[in-house]
């Protein structure tokens, strides 16, 4: 266990707690061991926590905390800039308290259904509120779940993959998955060709003469225009990430801004 200059009792106490917890387990660590590790007396841990399960709400406090001011945040912006804050906050969020949120994947059961779960419980349905925006229907509400769940997962199964390459992963991943209808670039450049609109027929297939070269959509359609301009305008997306958001190339983002 590291010792920080400054830490005062409590905050020693959830250091040695974490370290045992993620040694042997939450159920198998007893507050004697921690008070050994740390030469107190059970005693001394009893008065900063009185139970157990208040040293584990206490370690992923600072985690709900920061999801909560995340989604605070995100509130009061317009419904597609909500809707990328909260998702690349989650997954930044999710990174910076990646040992806590392992523990409490293996010990989720621990917390019971006390005000933790609870105030989990309502972290995790504001987050798909603003994902899935107004008015959203059923589709688009499965949709915003499994894009919290893509923001958090894949933190607690590839704990050996650095936080730059798995931010960078699950980002992909999500935009993929809430961008169906635009092409979403490969990892090796190439690009998959959209799938053609409900209610219309496939293009037919080309002729010597009207051959198309494969590669990103040269257009964006009307829907795609709003977007982007809306992530521009709003200043948090760079052209680059509005570009990979929507399958298409820099040029053709610019030439849509341009045309304003």
């Amino acid at each position: 266990m590291t010792v920080e200059p400054g830490d005062d009792t409590r905050t020693r106490i959830l250091r040695a707690a974490l370290d045992l917890f993620a040694e042997h387990g939450y159920q198998r660590t007893s507050l004697r061991q921690i008070a050994e590790r740390l030469r107190l007396t059970k005693a001394a841990i009893l008065y900063h926590f009185p139970a157990k399960e208040h040293l584990l709400s206490a370690l992923v406090e600072p985690l709900l905390a920061d999801l909560e001011a995340l989604l605070d945040a995100a509130r009061t912006q317009p419904v597609e800039q909500a809707r990328w804050t909260v998702l690349e906050g989650w997954v930044d969020v999710m990174l910076a308290h990646r040992r806590p949120l392992g523990m409490l994947f293996h010990d989720i059961a621990l917390v019971g259904r006390g005000d933790t779960y609870h105030r989990l419980m309502e972290i995790a349905m504001r987050a798909n509120d603003l994902i899935a925006g107004p008015d959203a229907g059923r589709r688009e509400r499965v949709l915003a779940t499994q894009a919290v769940a893509a923001c958090s997962d894949p933190i607690v199964f590839f704990v050996d993959v650095s936080d730059e390459v798995l931010r960078a992963d699950m980002l992909d991943g999500v935009r993929r998955l809430l961008t169906p209808a635009a092409a979403v670039p490969e990892p090796d450049g190439t690009t998959a060709a959209p799938a053609p609109a409900r209610g219309t027929a496939p293009d037919a297939a080309p002729t010597s003469g009207s051959r198309r070269r494969p590669g990103r959509p040269r257009a964006l359609g009307r829907e795609q225009v709003e977007t982007a301009r809306r992530m521009h305008a709003a200043g948090t997306h760079s052209v680059d990430a509005i570009a990979a958001t929507l399958g298409v190339s820099r040029a053709t983002v610019y030439r849509h801004l341009e045309s304003e």
